[in-house]
């Protein structure tokens, strides 16, 4: 399997598309910690991840407090002796207007979606230097190049992170640590639906959201990728998803293949080649 002897952490993995990413990376053969905040949720995800065979740590992980995630990384390498992708999944995305957002409740938003980025790229980081390398993916959507009426914390979060992935793919070229983010690319179940209520959800609804763990298989792709391959870009999992179906994992690249947005890529391509060592 491709990701043989590999371990991976995702966050907010309790329910939806990390869940599914989780579920993904753990058929393909990772050893896998699902972690979230909601610990009922956990236990669902945990149950999964058992019947598909994954070898699997559930904990509880606030992405907001730096501590707690350098916590819940010392637990994984101290059980699997190494760390190789970290997925940043975790979000809190109310979906309120400008004027009904709080300062506390704009800080939270930021604190979750981009300070646990920051949280989760700093608790891994040496880990990942010491051993050579490893990948470090946050979540893309249509939000991280356009805005949204009662999104204006999310989109800053999106377009936030791709700023730092950016920025910090330069930097981190030395230490063979690649930093990228991955879109859906086509509709998902929305974040704030719970377990409770997606089982609840008509059937024909549910028809209309893509599989999460079928989508998961980009995030395989990528973490099955040498970190300098790839680095400072954002990805599309439908596109990778359907060219591993007409293809297989081992397709040849081209930017179209792997992204909705060719021209970012070839843009951030031509960027990264051009700028100094």
């Amino acid at each position: 399997m491709l990701l043989t002897n590999k371990v991976a952490l995702v966050t907010g993995s309790g329910r939806g598309l990390g869940w599914g990413i989780a579920r993904a990376l753990g058929r393909a053969g990772a050893r896998v910690c699902i972690s979230d905040v909601n610990d009922g949720e956990l236990v669902r995800a945990a149950r999964d991840l058992a019947e598909d065979g994954t070898e699997h740590l559930s904990l509880h992980l606030d992405v907001s407090d730096l501590a707690e995630f350098r916590a819940v990384v010392r637990h994984v390498v101290d059980r699997w002796g190494t760390l190789d992708t970290l997925v940043h999944n975790a979000i809190y995305m109310p979906l309120i207007t400008y004027e009904e957002t709080t300062p506390e409740n704009w800080w939270q938003q930021i604190n979750v979606g981009l300070g646990g980025l920051f949280n989760g790229t700093y608790a891994v980081w040496d880990v990942m230097k010491a051993q050579g390398g490893g990948h470090i993916i946050g979540i893309a959507s249509g939000s991280s190049f356009r805005g949204f009426k009662r999104e204006i914390a999310y989109c800053t979060i999106k377009h936030g992170q791709e700023g730092f992935v950016k920025a910090l793919s330069l930097e981190a070229r030395l230490c063979n640590i690649a930093l990228n983010t991955i879109g859906p690319g086509i509709p998902i179940k929305p974040t704030r639906i719970t377990w409770a209520e997606f089982d609840q959800a008509p059937a024909e609804v549910k028809a209309t959201w893509a599989d999460p763990v079928e989508l998961g298989k980009a995030w395989v792709w990528l973490a099955a990728q040498p970190p300098g391959r790839f680095s400072g870009y954002r990805f599309d999992a439908a596109n990778i998803v359907k060219t591993i179906a007409e293809e297989g994992y081992e397709f040849t690249f081209a930017p179209q293949k792997v992204t909705r947005y060719a021209d970012d890529f070839l843009a951030r391509q031509e960027w990264y080649a051009s700028y100094p060592e």
